[in-house]
């Protein structure tokens, strides 16, 4: 398992957009991919889980990824959340 703690930066946070501009590319990877934040696990390949997790901009969260292309998904999730989560 490898992750990563990073900043959201988007100003509107994990609503349905970005959220699903995440799922989307998160199910491309075999590996689980999670987002840990304020003590709960939320899964990135569900739309409604990260809708959920009420992540709001300059929320720390960790990414966990686990699985055979872990660092490629790792990678890619935090170059996501890095340039704003496409907006």
């Amino acid at each position: 398992m490898v992750s990563q703690k990073v900043t959201v930066t988007n100003e509107q946070g994990m609503h349905m957009r970005p959220a699903s501009v995440m799922s989307q590319k998160m199910t491309t990877f075999t590996s689980d991919v999670k987002i840990v934040f304020n003590g709960n696990t939320y899964d990135c390949k569900s739309v409604m889980m990260l809708m959920s997790a009420c992540i709001k901009c300059g929320a720390e969260i960790e990414i966990q990824c686990d699985g055979p292309d872990e660092a490629e998904a790792l990678k890619a999730a935090v170059e996501m959340v890095e340039s704003g989560l496409g907006d």
